[in-house]
């Protein structure tokens, strides 16, 4: 039996059980990496040393009947904008190409605690600005389902190796829906949490009032039992929230009677995928026959979402990307006769186009004379967008919409319009402008046989409901059991 096949859960059982060891969990997901890697290029950097090296001592720990934890000698991949110590940290740009943190994030020091084995940093769009994976300094990210199309993004690299069966799980960072479109285009499950819930205290910020860290799994059980090992309160983190620590294993009941779910017809637009909406469509009927209520809803608000969060999330990005300079870490340009220069040639040599594209845009909404008309409208029209979900959840448990209007485009389809690819994030923004959790879920094929995901979205600090509703869900259905090809498809 081919070990990495198995989800986190089983082989986390095999390895407590001592059906195998830590070594031949890792020898069998380095294996598959070698055989799968140089097809998908979906890691920055790998840290087999440090693995072997950590396999050893929880080996020892195990043997010697201690415990060493409920993801110990797991092998997991983190996405390259989660600090590491001692490993580089690259946010896949020449600006921090040499970067190597000297301390952990704090969700890298829960998973060691839990036992956790970390197996390298993954691909992703430069400093998490895109939704392809394109934008990456470093390499492209193929799609496993077809080798010619994209894997979503910004968190494309973390979809593709659990997709790829090169790690169990991944963790990614969700600004605008960098970890359920991704999710979507890979058919595996992508969960982003509350804002607050995880702390943010080592991923380097892009728009830091909508990041958020958050899993990607082959489950929705490996999703919840990561989500239980990475949350909780963090004193390091101002904002992170200070509630009382949640088992989330227990929300696992494949059951949706009496559970409503909201449908926003208003927002389910004409933009849609034919493929897609139907996929939507039949998830609808799935849960419906599994017992639970579908209640149309409104979200009028909603449409605004997108244009709002390209306001604010660039304005944040033009604020935290200001510490790039030359100066104090990070790439530095040789060739400059003053400060000014140093800045200048620095900046421009260091970022890529996108990213030079969000800090201008970001700069201009927040300059003289534009502030009020852009930045401090956005903000305002946020609120509304909170409060129209706070009314929808009067009346329902849950939110059910696709994760994204399309599935995976072929390279390039969105070069010459960054607009185009904008909209790719229509049904992921408003959760991030909200706060709210939301998850991804395998939920059909299109006729080119590349996936579709279903998102579910719940109430702030509602993961509970949101992990029931999308665990009864995929019970209900077999899309998660579908393995890609690795090959270039239609």
């Amino acid at each position: 039996m081919d070990l990495y096949s198995l989800t986190l859960t089983e082989v986390a059982k095999k390895i407590k059980n001592k059906e195998v060891t830590i070594k031949d969990v890792l020898d069998d997901i380095y294996s598959r990496i070698g055989e799968v890697e140089p097809k998908v290029d979906a890691y920055i950097t790998l840290t087999q040393n440090k693995a072997y090296e950590r396999a050893e001592k929880l080996q020892q720990k195990l043997d010697n009947g201690e415990d060493i934890g409920v993801l110990g000698g797991v092998p997991i991949a983190i996405k390259d904008n989660i600090c590491t110590n001692g490993v580089k940290t690259t946010c896949a740009s020449k600006m921090l190409e040499n970067h190597t943190p000297i301390y952990d994030a704090t969700v890298i020091k829960k998973l060691e605690d839990a036992g956790a084995i970390i197996i390298g940093k993954t691909n992703m769009d430069e400093f998490a600005m895109g939704s392809s994976t394109e934008t990456s300094y470093f390499k492209k990210t193929k799609n496993p389902w077809d080798l010619t199309r994209v894997p979503g993004g910004s968190s494309g690299g973390s979809a593709a190796v659990v997709s790829a069966q090169m790690a169990y799980a991944s963790l990614g960072s969700d600004t605008g829906g960098s970890i359920r479109q991704p999710a979507s285009y890979c058919s595996v499950v992508g969960l982003k949490p509350t804002y607050g819930l995880v702390s943010r205290f080592g991923l380097i910020a892009f728009a830091s009032s909508l990041d958020q860290i958050g899993p990607f799994a082959r489950t929705v059980e490996d999703a919840a039992l990561m989500l239980d090992v990475i949350s909780g309160h963090d004193k390091m983190d101002t904002t992170s929230a200070n509630l009382e620590k949640q088992n989330y294993l227990e929300a696992l009941v494949n059951d949706v009677k009496g559970k409503v779910i909201g449908i926003p017809t208003d927002f389910i637009t004409d933009g849609i995928n034919k493929e897609v909406k139907e996929a939507y469509d039949k998830a609808i009927e799935t849960l419906k026959a599994a017992g639970a209520e579908i209640k149309e809803i409104t979200l009028e608000y909603a449409k605004y979402s997108l244009a709002t969060y390209y306001i604010i999330a660039t304005a944040e990005a033009s604020s935290n990307l200001g510490r790039y300079d030359g100066i104090r870490y990070g790439y530095r340009t040789q060739d400059f006769s003053d400060l000014e220069e140093l800045y200048r040639k620095t900046r421009t040599e260091g970022f890529g186009a996108e990213v030079k594209r969000r800090i201008m845009l970001g700069t201009y909404v927040l300059s003289s004379g534009y502030y009020d008309a852009y930045y401090k409208r956005a903000q305002q029209v946020r609120t509304l967008i909170v409060e129209n979900f706070k009314k929808a959840f009067e009346s329902c448990d849950v939110i059910m919409i696709p994760t994204a209007p399309n599935t995976s485009f072929k390279f390039g389809a969105h070069n010459a319009s960054p607009l185009e690819m904008y909209l790719e994030d229509i049904y992921t923004v408003p959760v991030n402008m909200a706060g709210l959790p939301g998850i991804s879920v395998p939920g059909g094929f299109d006729s080119n046989g590349m996936p579709i995901g279903i998102q579910f979205i719940a109430k702030a600090f509602d993961e509970k409901n949101l992990l029931q509703v999308a665990y009864a869900f995929e019970q209900n259905t077999t899309y998660h059991k579908e393995i890609p090809k690795i090959e270039e498809g239609k």
